[in-house]
C-alpha cells in the first residue's frame, strides 16, 4: 500500500506541476553557481522579497569569480534589508574558496556542495538536484507541510524523531529518475496549493488520499513542539556628530548583525519608561572621564523595536553634537574608542547597517523629540 502511495502521490505532484509552474529567473536553471546563489538568498526569505535580491547579485556578480573578488563591505551592503547576515559572509567565503581552492569550479557531488560553508542538507540537495540530476531530496517547510499532511504523520517536524522520519520520506517519495523536477514540483504544490492556511483542498489533485484531508487535520499537521520564547535586549545608540562626520564600528562579535556598522551602543538590562536620563548615561558611559565641554544634546527618538529570530531588541538613539575640536587630524587622541569618523553621507551610502538604525536615519527627522 505504501508503495502504491507513493507512486500515486509522485505521478499526481508532478502533472499538477505541468500546468502550474512559477516563473523565476532561477528555475530550470543549470549553473551551480546561480542556483546557489537563489538557494542561500531564499534561505528563511519569502520568494517575493528575495527576488530583487537575487537579480542585483545575479547582475553585480555574475560569476562565482566576480563574487570572489568583491570586498565584504559591498557583498553586506548589496545584502542589506535581507536579513540574517551570516547568509552574506558565507556567500561571500565560499565563493573565495571555489575561486581559490577550487580554481573556480563549482562541486558536482552531493557530498563536495554539502562541505561548502553556509550549506546545509536542504541547499546541497536542491544544487544537486537541480544542476546535476544527483537522487537528493529536498526538504524544506513547505516539504514538511505536504508530506504531513498527505502521509498524516503528527510527528513534530522539529524534533530530531521528527527530522529523520520526514527525511527518510523525502528520500522514500523522490523521483530518482527526475530529482530535479519532483523536488520542484512538491516545493511548487506546498507554496502555491497546500498552504500553510487555507489550503485549496477543494481542487486539490492528492486529496482522495489526503489523510490530513480526510480526517479533517489540515488545521494541525504538520505538528511543531513547543518552542522556546525570544529574548528581549535592549539597546541604547549614541549617535554622535562632529562637524560632517558621525562615529561608527563594525559589530565583530559572534552576535547578531556580526560585521555590519552601528553608533556607540550602551546595552541595558531593561529600557526605563522615562528615557531622559539616557543621554547623562551614555556620556558616562563613553566619557569616563567627563564629557567634553561644548557637546550639546540634540534629542531622544522614539524606542524602536525589530524582532529576530531568537531576539526581539529595542532600541533608543540619543543625538549628540560634539564641538569642532573633538577630532582633528592633529589631535587624533580625542576619540571614541574602538570608533571612527565617518562622514554623514557615506555612512548609510556605502555601509551595510542593521535594519533597525536604517529605519531611526531615515525617520529621524520626524521621530526626534527635542528636550
Amino acid at each position: 500500500m505504501q508503495k502504491e502511495n507513493l507512486a500515486f502521490f509522485r505521478k499526481r505532484l508532478l502533472n499538477w506541476h505541468s500546468g502550474h509552474r512559477r516563473p523565476m529567473p532561477w528555475k530550470g536553471e543549470r549553473d551551480p553557481y546561480r542556483i546557489w546563489l537563489s538557494e542561500i538568498i531564499l534561505q528563511q526569505t519569502r520568494v517575493e522579497q528575495g527576488l530583487p535580491y537575487y537579480e542585483k547579485f545575479a547582475a553585480a556578480y555574475p560569476t562565482v569569480r566576480h563574487l570572489a573578488d568583491a570586498s565584504a563591505d559591498d557583498v553586506l551592503k548589496a545584502w542589506e534589508g535581507l536579513g540574517y547576515y551570516s547568509r552574506a559572509r558565507n556567500l561571500h567565503a565560499t565563493a573565495r574558496y571555489i575561486a581559490q581552492e577550487l580554481k573556480g569550479t563549482f562541486p558536482d557531488t552531493y557530498e563536495g556542495i554539502r562541505a561548502l560553508k553556509g550549506v546545509g542538507d536542504y541547499t546541497a540537495a536542491a544544487i544537486a538536484s537541480f544542476a546535476y540530476e544527483l537522487p537528493f531530496a529536498v526538504l524544506d517547510g513547505n516539504v514538511y507541510r505536504v508530506l504531513a499532511r498527505f502521509f498524516g504523520i503528527e510527528t513534530p517536524t522539529d524534533t530530531p524523531a521528527g527530522k529523520k522520519a520526514f527525511s527518510a520520506l523525502a528520500g522514500e517519495a523522490l523521483d530518482s529518475q527526475r530529482p530535479g523536477a519532483y523536488n520542484q514540483a512538491i516545493m511548487d504544490f506546498g507554496a502555491a496549493q497546500c498552504t500553510p492556511r487555507q489550503p485549496a483542498c477543494g481542487n486539490c489533485p492528492l486529496r482522495d488520499r489526503c489523510q490530513a484531508f480526510l480526517n479533517g487535520q489540515t488545521g494541525e499537521l504538520p505538528a511543531k513542539a513547543k518552542s522556546a520564547g525570544k529574548k528581549d535586549r535592549f539597546f541604547v545608540y549614541g549617535v554622535f556628530y562632529c562637524r560632517d562626520q558621525v562615529w561608527v564600528r563594525q559589530r565583530m562579535e559572534k552576535d547578531i548583525w556580526q560585521g555590519l556598522y552601528e553608533f556607540p551602543l550602551l546595552e541595558l538590562p531593561l529600557l526605563p519608561t522615562d528615557t531622559t536620563a539616557l543621554p547623562e548615561q551614555l556620556l558616562e558611559h563613553f566619557f569616563p572621564g567627563g564629557s567634553p565641554g561644548g557637546i550639546r544634546l540634540r534629542g531622544i527618538s522614539r524606542p524602536y523595536r525589530q524582532t529576530l529570530s531568537h531576539r526581539v531588541v529595542t532600541a533608543v538613539f540619543c543625538e549628540f553634537d560634539l564641538p569642532g575640536h573633538f577630532y582633528t587630524a592633529e589631535n587624533q587622541s580625542n576619540t571614541i574608542e574602538n570608533f571612527q569618523p565617518i562622514e554623514h553621507f557615506k555612512f548609510k551610502k556605502i555601509l551595510a547597517v542593521p535594519r533597525i538604525i536604517d529605519w531611526f536615519w531615515q525617520e529621524k527627522d520626524v521621530t526626534l523629540r527635542f528636550i
